[in-house]
């Protein structure tokens, strides 16, 4: 597993190669392809058409739809296949998978997006989760941890300065995060059944499991370089991955919203 210093740019057009031995993580800017929204409609699903529709917002509404979009064409490279042709179907709890990938090596993503930035994780055959938040300061003062985090998490939190706190909550709560929707369980699995590492400067770890500690060394965590002001983090069934991680241009996506 690679710890990657930055996101590279995108590489050109034509189809997307993935092996079984690399994970690769695309961020954009959501902001950025406001001038596309309106042709990255067409991209869209009915569901998701219908789904945008109910966004009171017009921002949220429009980020929505670029990021739905975002994810077509991105999975569309890896395909070879246009992206308004792809099928979407969801587990009991929620997660997204390409309708009819079942096979072991087969294409696994997870999406998450904060404030107008968005990340996408793509694998072969191992599970994947994805979060990316934007952090802010007054949650810290809240209970959330309490009522979220394990004790050990809490206690971990709130042992450090209080200038520190803010960064570690939202360590804890994208790796959390990530890790849930890896599994797909959704909160059927409850966040304080399970520890992470929070504290600044130290590696990112699902430290274990409650009722199954064993099964905390299958997975990896990776923090995301996203940007001042996000944190970011990832989940992946198994080791010995290679991390590749890409910035979405507008241009990237100009051949696929014409």
């Amino acid at each position: 597993m690679s710890t990657p210093h930055s996101f590279r740019e995108a590489p050109p057009g034509g189809l997307l190669i993935l092996d079984e031995e690399t994970v690769h993580v695309w961020h954009a800017r959501l902001d950025q392809f406001a001038d596309q929204a309106t042709r990255m409609w067409h991209l869209l699903s009915a569901d998701e058409r219908e789904w945008a529709e109910r966004f009171h917002f017009p921002q949220d509404r429009e980020h929505f739809i670029t990021a739905r979009a975002l994810l077509r064409i991105l999975l569309g490279r890896y395909l070879d296949v246009p992206p308004q042709q792809l099928s979407f179907s969801y587990s009991p709890y929620g997660k997204p998978a390409l309708a009819g990938e079942g096979e072991r090596d087969s294409l696994r993503f997870n999406v998450s997006h904060s404030d107008g930035v968005a990340l996408y994780a793509v694998t072969r055959g191992r599970e994947i989760g994805v979060d990316v938040e934007r952090v802010r300061h007054d949650v810290v003062g809240e209970s959330i941890a309490e009522h979220f985090f394990s004790a050990r998490e809490v206690a971990s939190l709130r042992a450090l300065p209080t200038g520190l706190q803010p960064q570690a909550f939202f360590n804890c709560w994208t790796r959390k995060e990530a890790f849930i929707k890896a599994k797909g369980d959704g909160l059927s699995f409850p966040l304080d059944q399970f520890d992470v590492s929070l504290v600044p400067q130290e590696p990112p770890a699902l430290l274990s499991i409650r009722n199954d500690p064993r099964k905390a060394s299958r997975w990896a965590l990776q923090s995301l370089p996203v940007g001042e002001g996000y944190i970011a983090a990832l989940a992946v069934e198994g080791h010995g991955w290679q991390l590749e991680c890409w910035t979405l241009r507008p241009q990237f996506c100009a051949e696929s919203t014409v």
